[in-house]
């Protein structure tokens, strides 16, 4: 029965609503106080219960909550037969629950997620040489694997024939696909573009990197007890209080109705709904402007964040390597651009399809005699003329002299983090350009914007290599940038800032993100991640628009101070009426109630301000 009407707790809040309007419609509408009285007893018993039941599982386990001092106070005012405060104290208490409920109670699928990714299937060597598709837990060490164009590579393991681009935005969070040939090292859980690779399994089962990024996920999160509340850990002394000088007072003067009064009086209406209704508000305007926050608990703990941590790519930078940087070398550019986009649309290399993106619209050729060079590039023939596409390699073997210019060009696109893609035209070189994922608009603005709101270390965490890291850290003005880290990498260097004594908040939308996310003091997620980075968070940035950054961690300063602000407003009053009471003649029930309704009413409003926030740019 317990089990049933807490279950209901949300029906037995509309419901509780309905009545109370149904009896002040019967009261001022109807002048039938017969109605007014019915509807409100009705509210107040149907509200009582899941609060009393509360109230009873916390003095099981020798708690005195604050269900304790709402149960006692409703109870005292149906025998003192002021249904009203009863009823309305049980609604706003009710609701205040389903508020805060309504934020805290997010269903956290990240292990499900992972697992879900995990390669269940891998084409196994046999004994006879043929290859055959077992599950992935058949496979052990050292068994030769097949894995061709499409597949998941279903160990961390070594190539042993082939070559082949990988995908390992999984595992590193690089965009651009990684070229594997013989002897190069492959995770569980990255997928083969193209090509097709045998390999050695090194390592299976959960002593892969992919499994290791589980198993990372499962102990952040396990770390991560919620904190109590403020309200409970302050109704740990104030509903004593109020309980022991409402026995008191009655002790004393052998006067119920004052006994009860206090209890009433004492019974913090306001400060029920203060925190909830600074809570909502906050979030309210976050999702309004693009930002989920997940709960008030990740609200005060964001406000306080003073470093923040950001994976590079996906989240400073696009996710998309484009030509960031490009030089022509002597004349008929248009012909020779329609001569390399008709090479690179062969080609489903990540540079070639950022070379034709770049390229546009442009007069595709027949091309004849194409030959793949290893770790170079791609050689062939257009109407007669041979086509290098490649890297400088390439163009060293196919006796292309680079120019004084051309040298000093080279070296500049290195050093600012591209990757090279040379055209040479028989022999002479005509177009160089320079890939790189690009920075994304706006970021060294929000950046800044966060060091004004108090963010003291910007620090960059990246599985790409420490040139590029080191340039996207010098553009942005970040504290630190560290490079070729893998997810256990990202996570030691948190619990060391941790252990230091740093509130950290991590940015990141991969699946390598989330042990990462999942241990931060506040993990952010870029809207466009992966579901699992999503559901490890704290909070999301909706479209991967990252200047809600800054709007996020502003708002959450105020809703942290709203919400102390209507603490202070909520306890203040109760003091100020149970000293009136005591103290002075004046005070009585109604004024009481009038003053207790208008401080619930001045909370509210409090809170609604955080609505109309804005972040001052």
């Amino acid at each position: 029965m317990q089990r049933f009407i807490l279950s209901k707790k949300n029906a037995i809040t509309l419901i509780s609503a309905i009545l109370i309007v149904l009896g002040f419609f019967g009261r001022f509408g109807l002048d039938n106080m017969v109605i007014f009285n019915w509807s409100l007893i009705i509210a107040s018993i149907l509200g009582v219960a899941p609060i009393a039941i509360q109230a009873y599982q916390a003095l099981k386990v020798k708690v005195v909550s604050i269900d304790v001092l709402v149960t006692i106070a409703v109870v005292g005012a149906v025998l003192i037969q002021n249904y009203e405060e009863s009823a309305i104290v049980t609604f706003l208490f009710l609701f205040g629950s389903y508020l805060e409920q309504r934020t805290l109670n997010k269903t956290r699928s990240a292990i499900k997620e992972l697992t879900e990714l995990a390669p269940e299937s891998a084409l196994k060597q046999m004994e006879n040489g043929e290859f055959e598709e077992v599950d992935v837990d058949d496979v052990d060490e050292d068994d030769i694997l097949l894995v061709k164009t499409g597949a998941k590579v279903p160990v961390d393991g070594t190539v042993l024939i082939g070559e082949g681009h990988i995908n390992e935005a999984s595992i590193t969070g690089e965009s651009v696909p990684v070229g594997k040939k013989v002897g190069s090292e492959v995770f569980a859980g990255t997928i083969l573009e193209n090509g097709t690779i045998q390999i050695r399994a090194d390592r299976v089962g959960e002593d892969t990197t992919f499994g290791r990024i589980i198993e990372l996920v499962e102990e952040a999160q396990d770390s991560k007890s919620e904190a109590e509340r403020f309200i409970d850990r302050f109704s740990k002394y104030y509903t004593p209080a109020v309980l022991i000088l409402g026995f008191i007072v009655w002790l004393f003067s052998r006067d119920v109705e004052l006994a009860i009064t206090i209890l009433v009086l004492g019974c913090p209406g306001a400060l029920v709904i203060g925190v909830p209704v600074s809570n909502v508000a906050g979030i309210g305007n976050g999702a309004r402007n693009g930002v989920l926050l997940k709960g008030s608990e990740v609200i005060n703990d964001f406000s306080r964040v003073d470093t923040i941590v950001f994976d590079k790519t996906g989240t400073l930078t696009v996710g998309n390597p484009e030509v960031a940087e490009k030089e022509f070398y002597g004349n008929n550019t248009e012909e020779v651009l329609g001569y390399l986009a008709s090479v690179e649309r062969e080609s489903d290399h990540p540079l070639a399809k950022a070379v034709l993106q770049d390229i546009g619209e442009t007069t595709f050729s027949t091309v004849e005699d194409t030959e793949v060079v290893k770790g170079g590039g791609v050689v062939a023939k257009v109407y007669g003329h041979r086509i290098a596409v490649g890297n400088v390699a390439l163009m060293e073997k196919e006796n292309v002299e680079l120019s004084e210019k051309a040298k000093k060009d080279v070296e500049r696109f290195e050093k600012n983090g591209n990757s090279l893609v040379l055209t040479a035209v028989d022999g002479e070189l005509k177009v160089l350009m320079g890939i790189r994922d690009q920075i994304r608009p706006g970021v060294k603005k929000d950046l800044q914007h966060l060091k004004k709101l108090g963010v003291k270390n910007l620090v960059v965490l990246s599985g790409d290599n420490q040139g590029t890291v080191d340039l996207v850290a010098r553009e942005l003005g970040l504290t630190e940038a560290h490079g070729h880290m893998l997810p256990e990498g990202k996570s030691a260097y948190i619990e060391e800032m941790q252990a230091k004594g740093q509130i950290i908040a991590f940015v990141g939308d991969g699946v390598n993100d989330s042990p990462s996310l999942a241990l931060a003091d506040i993990g952010i997620a870029m809207g466009s991640g992966t579901d699992v980075a999503i559901e490890t968070s704290d909070v999301v940035l909706m479209n991967s628009d990252f200047s809600r950054l800054p709007h996020a961690l502003g708002l959450t300063k105020s809703t942290s101070n709203n919400m102390k602000q209507n603490i202070f407003i909520a306890v203040g009053v109760v003091l100020i009426l149970l000293a009136s009471l005591l103290f002075s003649e004046w005070m009585n029930m109604s004024i009481g109630m009038l003053v207790h309704e208008l401080s619930i009413l001045v909370v509210i409003l409090n809170g609604m301000r955080l609505l109309r926030y804005r972040l001052r740019r």
